[in-house]
């Protein structure tokens, strides 16, 4: 997939594709690392310099509605962004660097299944992120 694509997608749900939505796009697309709002504003306003805040957290919200980027909750309660992965993923997060990596998590199953057992919770989702230090890192 591509940020072309991406855009596409924002315009065939009736968003319409201006430039600062361009550089909202291009400055989270493809990134390894979870970016904050700040930080795709600040990547974004060397493409767009008369980019408004509001204008990335709506791009953000309409990317993420869209299943195009995902949430990603930080150790310091700061959330932040990442293109979102294919299927249902789990994350990786670097604690020094930020790197992101996705991986599949299939054998959660049978944990959620005891856990809906014994707790009589029927479990319609889950999410998981796991932090430590990637191989550069550590």
């Amino acid at each position: 997939m591509s940020a072309e694509v991406w855009l596409e997608q924002l315009h065939d749900n009736g968003y319409r594709v201006t430039s600062a939505r361009r550089a909202v796009v291009d400055a989270v697309f493809g990134s390894n690392h979870a970016l904050t709002p700040i930080e795709v504003y600040d990547a974004a306003r060397k493409k767009y310099r008369a980019l408004g805040l509001v204008t990335v957290y709506r791009t953000l919200e309409k990317l993420e509605e869209l299943h195009l980027i995902q949430r990603v909750h930080q150790p310091m309660g700061c959330q932040a962004f990442i293109s979102a992965g294919h299927g249902h993923q789990h994350l990786l997060l670097c604690q020094q660097c930020g790197q992101v990596e996705f991986f599949e998590g299939d054998d959660l199953e049978p944990l959620t299944k005891s856990i809906a057992k014994k707790t009589g919770y029927q479990i319609q989702d889950h999410w998981l992120q796991l932090f430590g230090l990637c191989a550069n890192c550590k």
